[in-house]
């Protein structure tokens, strides 16, 4: 089986290229400096030695040099944990390592594309600031209306389009509601969370099929991709370009849902920012609800 990457999956879920290029650029950003160590003279290596993970990790450098060089079995899990502390990994980072190890944390049940009515509920009553269900892949389920005038209808997108990092990397529409000076970040952000997605899915049929779409379609993405950089998106801010409201600002906050496939986007106007939104509720939207997914257990697929 082969990942997003083209590179092989081992029978117990190894993923030994990625794993190695992930060690190799982890190891690359780090200096000396980082982790205590003493630069000394005539240093041509970009970031830490080999050996010197290896001493941080406390493993043999022959054995970490094998694991870089997609050689080495399958790593044990007090092996990742040293290699976690060595390499200063942040926590979607060593989520990652595991993962592409073959030792996938735990996740709860996925939804797919149903909403449960508890969610829709919470998506109604948050009336007065713009909200949006995802799937962790970044697909559209569900806006409400203040959403909705913010960002505006995907009614005319096919479902299978209606993907925001698809549809950042391919419709450059999408992008002139976003100031220039956020464009380069936004995209690395986006990236970095999808390859965190395609990660605890363990490269599915769908993450699979996003990744290869998104490749062929775009040759910024595909550098960034290679980049291997991992970052859930939790909290952030969004400098927009609304097409009757000029430049406005929010803060985006990305909670949790039980589902381990769902996040709810609560986007929140700064300290005494408020009369962005007032002026949202003015413009309104044409639609009661822009939901592509299922919304009652009768429904579900």
């Amino acid at each position: 089986m082969r990942s997003a990457d083209g590179g092989i999956t081992t029978g117990m879920g190894m993923h030994r290229d990625d794993l190695a290029d992930f060690l190799r650029r982890s190891r690359a950003r780090l200096t000396p400096r980082d982790v205590g160590l003493t630069e000394g003279p005539r240093r041509r290596t970009p970031g830490l030695r080999r050996e010197e993970v290896a001493v941080l990790a406390g493993m043999s450098a022959d054995y970490y040099m094998r694991l870089e060089q997609a050689r080495s079995p399958q790593p044990s899990v007090q092996m990742l944990a040293a290699l976690t502390r060595a390499l200063r990994l942040t926590v979607d980072e060593r989520d990652h390592l595991y993962l592409l190890a073959g030792h996938r944390p735990p996740e709860g049940a996925r939804a797919g594309e149903y909403l449960r009515p508890s969610l829709l509920y919470v998506l109604d009553r948050l009336d007065g600031v713009p909200v949006q269900v995802l799937s962790d892949l970044g697909d559209l389920l569900a806006q409400n209306d203040m959403a909705q005038a913010l960002f505006g209808c995907v009614c005319t997108v096919a479902r299978e389009d209606r993907n925001i990092v698809l549809r950042w990397f391919t419709e450059p529409d999408v992008r002139s509601r976003f100031a220039a000076e956020e464009h380069d970040d936004q995209a690395r952000q986006l990236v970095a969370d999808l390859r965190a997605a395609v990660g605890h899915r363990g490269d599915d049929e769908a993450s699979l099929a996003l990744v290869t779409r998104l490749r062929a379609a775009s040759a910024e993405f595909t550098a960034l991709w290679d980049r291997h950089e991992v970052a859930v998106r939790r909290s952030h801010p969004y400098r927009l370009l609304h097409p009757e409201l000029g430049r406005i600002e929010f803060d985006c906050e990305v909670l949790a849902t039980p589902a381990a496939d769902q996040r709810l986007r609560v986007f929140t106007p700064p300290p005494g920012g408020t009369e962005a939104l007032e002026m949202l509720r003015v413009l309104g939207p044409r639609h009661r609800h822009d939901t592509t997914a299922p919304r009652t257990s009768a429904e579900r697929p």
